[in-house]
């Protein structure tokens, strides 16, 4: 099969389980992806299965996978995270765990999840299933990465913040960041790539969040075997602010970078 014959392969399997018919010309990446973002954590065959990981492989080929050349401990990169190739990367999860419902949503919940493939879902599925409750904020739950140019994905959920922020959104920010970090270190991971979690929709202020998230990594890494943390960001106005905290902390990150 071309890619474009996977495309259609896919897709008509999608629409299938949703008794409905679209013509075929209208067939693209979007589309797949609009239809994997509504998609029940089902079961899937393993025909499916290696064509969706054939076609998504060839996606994140045209996209560019991206290894981090840097050798400082903490690395400020911009980007889209689903290239990352590192050990882990971070993603900001809801509380159900199981991806963005949203078709086409550009949250980094739905990123990870429509590049990943559909065996992310289901295995989030399965694990949130075995808790049999909602993710607690400043957890951490591991899955494999899958189409993903990463080993492993952390999900974790951050705090919402409704109206003012409070210690206790504090707080737990920075249990996301502990635990994650903690994680990595029982898995003996050497790369970690955090997103800026709870900055979105879930509305804590950027500028209090890079600040806790800068002020847990500094503290943690000088006890820590992890060779790199990456902070990705999206948005220019998180780059600025990440790159103002580097700059004000360049001689306590000396010391963590030996």
């Amino acid at each position: 099969m071309n890619q474009k014959e996977r495309e259609i392969y896919l897709i008509d399997r999608l629409l299938s389980e949703r008794h409905q018919k679209i013509d075929r010309n209208t067939y693209s990446f979007e589309l797949y992806r609009a239809l994997v973002n509504v998609r029940e954590p089902w079961p899937m065959d393993d025909e499916y299965l290696e064509i969706e990981d054939e076609y998504l492989q060839q996606v994140l080929k045209e996209k560019g996978i991206v290894s981090i050349e840097d050798e400082k401990r903490i690395v400020l990169w911009q980007g889209d995270i689903t290239r990352l190739k590192v050990d882990a990367i971070i993603n900001a999860a809801n509380e159900q765990m199981l991806g963005c419902f949203v078709p086409g949503h550009y949250c980094i919940d739905n990123a990870i999840h429509t590049f990943a493939g559909i065996r992310l879902r289901l295995k989030c599925n399965e694990l949130m299933t075995k808790q049999g409750y909602l993710e607690p904020a400043g957890q951490v739950k591991v899955t494999p990465a899958y189409n993903l140019p990463s080993r492993y994905v952390f999900h974790t959920v951050g705090p919402i913040v409704s109206s003012a922020l409070t210690e206790r959104h504090e707080k737990l920010l920075k249990m996301c960041y502990q635990n994650c970090l903690k994680k990595a270190d029982e898995m003996r991971l050497e790369s970690i790539a955090f997103c800026c979690i709870s900055t979105g929709v879930f509305r804590f202020p950027h500028k209090k969040a890079a600040k806790i998230a800068m002020d847990t990594v500094k503290q943690y890494l000088p006890a820590s075997q992890l060779k790199q943390v990456i902070f990705n960001v999206f948005k220019d106005e998180d780059k600025e602010i990440y790159e103002k905290l580097l700059k004000e902390g360049e001689d306590e990150l000396a010391t963590i970078s030996k």
